[in-house]
């Protein structure tokens, strides 16, 4: 046969000497063939047969001993206390799951939720989750420095606490805790027009923070003129009025749970009690909700605003304000590129982009969107006045996302209130923990040590 004269290799398994491949080699004709020596096989084993190598001891199985196995065990005794909780949450949105399940229905959807079908808010996240950054590599980034200059004065973080109504009615520390969190973290705190705590009551529990009150223009210009007069009294330097509540938003989650201030005790409310004693238990034991501006009011949030605040609102006003405040102006609310140049040509100081956290006007334009234009409108007047973002704000990589389009500066709501609501002080204290930490983590893996060093080359706006 054709084959006698083929050299060839043949494998031949379940050999019992070894578990390694057994070679057979075959004679060719072939001249320039190297010629190899037949195999001299020891005893008991086949000819053509290798020698397996020894097997690494690194490689076969033993019992394992208690002196391996001790350095393994690092078993800790279970914590379930609050602060254990709360060091456990790694990002904003763990918060909120905690914040979820200690916090009735009502007031966590009046937090939560937004106007109408909420395509606002569902928007104004996605826009920063349609990012890619652009990473500059071989930088020294071993030390990051968060430090930043807002209205005049240093703020350590590029984030302030945003106003916020209503705060004690989601966890009785309200203000209080947001104030004080604020100060510690030597950022500034906006305590609203619509907060359950004085103005001069939060000044007090924050004396050493920067503090700054938010307006709204109530129909009694008196009332207004006395809210001003006071802020300005306790110390707070920026003034920053809000423009875009002429009447109240469509809040459909707060119509389908009933939301009153305060709270009723109803057949629902009373069931979902059950299952969060510690809220109603903090609600129930602590001085009644007071507000920044009137002493006590009964009915729907809805109701509230239509009846107080002015939907006659002009720039004249505007122009009064600015005669009337002494210190920084800031207009809230801005939604495109001409008012945010009007507001500044009447006076203001600094623009907010953000439309009300989707609360007021569904598919209301988008602050992260709007934000690059504003910045380029603001440097052809070779305007200074300060650029600030909010609405949609989840992690510091949004926050520094939107200082690297342009913004000088940033305030959270709802992230914040997700804190307060997990942990009173402790949660809002461990929300700015984890914005600070992600701000440093994105910034070093940008390539950038200061925030001045960021650019809008450093991200991109997928699909444009």
């Amino acid at each position: 046969m054709w084959l006698d004269h083929m050299h060839y290799s043949v494998v031949q398994p379940q050999i019992p000497y070894s578990e390694a491949a057994v070679t057979q080699t075959v004679e060719s004709n072939n001249p320039e063939a190297p010629t190899t020596p037949r195999d001299t096989a020891p005893p008991n084993q086949a000819p053509g047969m290798s020698i397996p190598s020894r097997i690494p001891a690194a490689l076969k199985r033993r019992i394992p001993k208690y002196s391996d196995l001790a350095p393994l065990m690092q078993f800790k005794k279970p914590e379930f206390s609050r602060a254990a909780k709360l060091q456990r949450a790694s990002t904003i949105w763990d918060l909120r799951d905690m914040a979820k399940r200690r916090t009735p229905q009502a007031p966590f959807d009046y937090t939560d939720g937004a106007a109408e079908a909420e395509i606002t808010l569902r928007r104004a996240r996605e826009a920063f989750l349609d990012i890619e950054f652009r990473p500059g590599i071989l930088r020294n980034v071993s030390s990051i420095d968060l430090g930043t200059d807002i209205l005049g004065e240093p703020s350590r973080l590029p984030v302030g606490i945003a106003p916020t109504g209503f705060t004690r009615m989601m966890q009785s520390e309200g203000e209080y805790a947001g104030s004080q969190a604020a100060e510690a973290a030597g950022i500034p705190y906006t305590l609203s027009t619509m907060g359950t705590a004085s103005i001069e009551d939060v000044a007090e529990a924050a004396p050493n923070g920067r503090n700054w009150f938010q307006l709204y223009l109530w129909t009694d210009r008196d009332r207004s003129l006395e809210l001003i007069e006071r802020a300005a009294k306790a110390g707070n330097d920026t003034l920053m009025v809000t423009v875009d509540t002429a009447v109240a938003g469509a809040r459909l989650r707060d119509v389908r749970n009933g939301m009153t201030i305060p709270p009723a005790l109803t057949l629902k409310t009373v069931l979902d009690a059950s299952y969060r004693p510690a809220w109603w238990f903090n609600f129930l034991t602590h001085e009644p909700l007071t507000f920044a501006s009137l002493s006590r009011y009964t009915g729907t949030v809805a109701d509230l605003i239509n009846s107080m605040f002015d939907p006659t609102l002009t720039f004249e006003d505007l122009d009064w304000l600015r005669e009337t405040w002494k210190g920084k102006l800031v207009v809230k609310g801005i939604q495109t590129v001409d008012d945010a140049r009007k507001v500044v040509d009447h006076g203001a100081d600094g623009v907010v982009l953000s439309n009300h956290g989707g609360r007021q006007l569904d598919r209301a334009p988008i602050p992260f969107h709007l934000l690059p234009a504003v910045k380029e409108a603001f440097t052809k007047d070779n305007s200074d006045a300060a650029i600030i973002l909010d609405t949609g704000i989840m992690s510091g990589a949004d926050i520094i996302a939107a200082l690297a389009l342009g913004a000088d500066f940033t305030l959270i709501g709802r992230a914040y209130l997700y804190g307060l609501m997990a942990g009173g002080r402790a949660g809002v204290d461990r929300a700015i923990q984890i914005l600070e930490k992600d701000m440093t983590r994105t910034m070093a893996l940008l390539g950038v040590s200061k925030l001045s060093e960021l650019t809008p080359d450093h991200v991109r706006i997928l699909g444009k």
